[in-house]
């Protein structure tokens, strides 16, 4: 599972960082740029539920195995997009991609919740996965910042394709390994339920995930949050890599800085989760966020700061920064919304996958206003967008709904 929890992150922030390409090499527009995060994230939308049906009839290690293939081939796609030199072609195999990342979603967060016996111990091992999912993230954009090197004037799609590569046979690698590996089926339905579901036998349940108040809002708080998680790192990617004396390459280091943050906060967050609740852990996050991207917007680009033997953007080390406080919010809020569901977890999955389409909108609509009023003014989307996760950690996650049966 924490293998797993790699790949979403170095597949999905591959697709993040290729906006600082496409910006030089289609001409795209801030807006357009974020493209390839929307498919990505898009295909979210598209297959949560499905994810979650597949899940429950298919079992775990089917559906990881289908979701590497998946991956595959959209990164393959992508890869195909370079010599094609096809902006299409890439949109169209992030999108195939995000399919793959939204079903390895589906498997690996009940899994952990679910090995962790719930509650915060549950928390811990999300937070733990989270560690695995970061040091894939932190690689792809350092990685890709060093394949376009110190300037956009000539990036390409075809500069990112030994990455593609990398991906592509990591995705290999997986296939094989799931595929000798026996995976526990805890939510995969019982024979006898199979045999009524052929039968047309079935009973209406009236309940499900979407009569527990807490997560409903919880769903909303996840598309929110990726949306956070990802606005805030793709959009001063592209900011900062247009500006002569800092650059790709450096922005691209600062970026895998940001995710690399996100790993020693979900390492944290694993050592203390079965000690801090889950609303503690998103109460004083979203607080922090909010400073530290307040610091950002009324420092000016010009104020440097000496770090590593380099001049750095200081309005870039607090957007950095920002990923200690990202890095536990998807367990907190996961935990938090899946408190006190019982069987209805599994489908509860699928819907929260496919809220995850907020990581591909949120940046849009971000990047839609940096076109029109500039890069810095549009963090003030996410600072609202942070200001609900707090209401979600204070208020909303409360289970009002303790009187339905879930067992």
């Amino acid at each position: 599972m924490f293998a797993l929890f790699f790949m979403i992150a170095f597949v999905t922030n591959f697709a993040g960082s290729m906006g600082v390409i496409v910006t030089n090499q289609f001409g795209a527009t801030k807006a357009l740029s974020q493209l390839g995060t929307l498919a990505n994230f898009i295909a979210y939308a598209c297959m949560g539920i499905p994810a979650g049906i597949i899940l429950k009839r298919k079992g775990y290690k089917f559906t990881a195995l289908a979701a590497v293939i998946v991956g595959l081939a959209g990164v393959a796609v992508q890869w195909i997009s370079g010599p094609a030199e096809s902006f299409a072609v890439y949109v169209v195999g992030a999108f195939i991609a995000g399919f793959s990342m939204c079903m390895l979603n589906i498997v690996v967060n009940p899994m952990l919740n679910t090995l962790g016996g719930g509650g915060n111990t549950g928390n811990r091992l999300i937070q733990l996965g989270g560690s695995c999912n970061s040091i894939g993230g932190t690689i792809a954009p350092i990685l890709l910042g060093y394949l376009v090197g110190g300037s956009l004037d000539n990036a390409s799609v075809k500069d990112a394709a030994p990455a593609m590569l990398i991906a592509m046979a990591i995705f290999a690698l997986a296939a094989v390994i799931i595929a000798l590996t026996k995976i526990p089926e805890p939510h995969m339905e019982t024979p006898e339920e199979r045999a009524s579901r052929l039968a047309g036998d079935v009973r209406k349940d009236h309940y499900g995930p979407m009569s527990f108040r807490h997560f409903v809002l919880g769903a909303i708080a996840i598309f929110f949050y990726v949306g956070i998680e990802v606005g805030i790192p793709n959009t001063a990617n592209i900011y900062f890599s247009e500006i002569p004396w800092v650059g790709p390459a450096l922005t691209g280091t600062m970026i895998g800085a940001y995710w690399f943050c996100m790993m020693i906060g979900r390492l944290a967050g694993g050592a203390i989760g079965g000690k801090v609740s889950s609303k503690a852990m998103l109460t004083s996050t979203s607080l922090a966020a909010i400073v530290f991207l307040l610091c950002f917007i009324f420092i000016p680009e010009t104020a440097k700061i000496a770090m590593f033997g380099k001049e750095l953007p200081v309005a870039l080390v607090f957007i950095t920064a920002c990923g200690l406080c990202t890095s536990v919010m998807w367990g907190a809020i996961f935990n938090l919304a899946a408190e006190g569901l019982g069987k209805y977890t599994a489908p509860a999955s699928g819907i929260f996958m496919t809220l995850v389409c907020g990581g591909g909108i949120i940046p849009f609509l971000q990047n839609v206003l940096a076109d029109k009023v500039g890069s810095v003014e549009s963090y003030w989307l996410l600072i609202a967008c942070l200001g609900y996760l707090l209401y979600y950690a204070l208020i909303g996650s409360k289970n009002v709904n303790q009187d339905i049966p879930v067992e």
